[in-house]
């Protein structure tokens, strides 16, 4: 078990590393957590930055969590190997560098299940397409993604408990992180609503 400890921690402590904290302040630019969302992820790089940026940083944190994933491959049974992507999004969403203020984790999902189940990776990106194109709202879209990442995951796992559990961990994670959004999302309906009527 000490194993598993160092290797929660180590994931724990890379999610923590914010690449879009980082170069904000290397460019001078103000923190990304200051505006818009006030969430240091991807999406909120993409509205202060642009595009280029926001898919330099993405890349980043998919690169990162593949690392971690061959790590956790390599060195975990494979029972615990979800709860090394719990860990690496709790860094992602918490993280000890940068006031535990940091993104939603979802890029960080995806990145690690790659190494883990690559064809639930590849299907979650068609089903974020689909859904975003549907809905038209980027949350709703990545809720459809990570639910299908946790899914493959588990199964690739075998369905062990501790795969179904690190997974199901994971997803009420990210649902968390969300619950802005979430907020925002059900007050705009409400309005439109009352509009109607």
């Amino acid at each position: 078990m000490g194993a598993a400890t160092l290797i929660f921690l180590i994931a724990y402590l890379a999610g923590s590393v914010n690449f879009a904290i980082i170069f904000f302040k290397l460019t001078g630019r103000e923190d990304p957590r200051l505006n818009f969302s006030g969430n240091a992820g991807t999406t909120n790089v993409y509205r202060q930055a642009g595009l280029l940026w926001a898919t330099v940083i993405f890349l980043l944190d998919i690169g990162r969590a593949m690392a971690v994933a061959l790590m956790a491959i390599y060195f975990l049974n494979p029972s615990l190997t979800a709860w090394a992507a719990f860990f690496l999004v709790l860094g992602n969403s918490f993280p000890c560098f940068h006031d535990f203020r940091g993104g939603k984790g979802v890029a960080n999902y995806l990145g690690f299940t790659i190494m883990v189940a690559p064809w639930a990776a590849l299907a979650s990106a068609l089903i974020w397409v689909i859904v975003y194109g549907a809905v038209r709202v980027t949350f709703i879209a990545s809720f459809f993604m990570v639910f299908t990442l946790a899914c493959g995951q588990a199964y690739h796992l075998q369905w062990a408990s501790g795969a179904i559990t690190g997974s199901i961990a994971a997803c009420l994670l990210i649902l968390f992180n969300h619950r802005e959004n979430i907020t925002k999302y059900r007050a705009s309906k409400k309005e439109v609503s009352r509009q109607d009527v």
